[in-house]
């Protein structure tokens, strides 16, 4: 009896794991925005390496942390997926990359159990934010130093955002595992329902 039981729970486990790592490689977010004490307006990012794992920032399963007394100065990260012509914020984090902490301030319109915790961030990420904000700073200061053309010069290209060929798709993430989960759990009640009990 246990062991079935185990068996059909390890089946539904693997079911539901395989669901979401087969959506969840679909895409991540579209893009972040980040806004800090030496930025003087919020910098949109669609740096694959910045937006494409819910875990970028920091381990939530691995590396949480008690508060430090003092992180310095952060950035605040704002993650948004589109959604038809409009973007959707997801989730809000501050990032400290001189002391390596991540305050995770939590998903906007809902909760986790990882909301309102600092972790440890992870140590690569410090380069990647620095090069992704330096090249998008750089993008956003081309339009002022542009000087006039004439006929002979070609003219600069404007800086483009880059576009995802798939959208983010955390609600339809979310919906799927939810589904695959009610189904499973069905179809094992169902089972269960159908198997008689030994009269011998």
């Amino acid at each position: 009896m246990f062991t079935r039981v185990r068996i059909a729970l390890g089946i539904a486990l693997a079911a539901i794991l395989l669901t979401f790592i087969a959506a969840s490689g679909k895409g991540g977010f579209d893009f972040i925005t980040v806004t800090g004490p030496d930025l003087k307006e919020a910098l949109h990012v669609t740096d694959a390496r910045l937006t494409e794992d819910f875990f970028t920032f920091a381990d939530f399963f691995e590396d949480k942390t008690t508060a430090p007394a003092d992180p310095g100065q952060g950035y605040e990260i704002t993650r948004h997926y589109v959604q038809g012509v409009s973007d959707v914020v997801f989730d809000r984090q501050h990032y400290y990359p001189e002391t390596g902490f991540v305050f995770y301030d939590g998903i906007e319109n809902g909760d986790s159990e990882y909301d309102g915790e600092w972790y440890r961030a992870n140590p690569e990420i410090k380069q990647r934010f620095e090069s992704a904000l330096a090249a998008q700073t750089s993008l956003a200061a081309l339009p002022e130093k542009k000087q006039p053309v004439t006929s002979s010069q070609p003219q600069p290209m404007e800086p483009v955002a880059q576009a995802k060929a798939v959208p983010s798709n955390f609600p339809s993430l979310l919906i799927m595992v939810i589904f695959s989960t009610a189904g499973l759990v069905a179809v094992f009640a169902f089972a269960f329902w159908r198997r008689k009990p030994s009269t011998q």
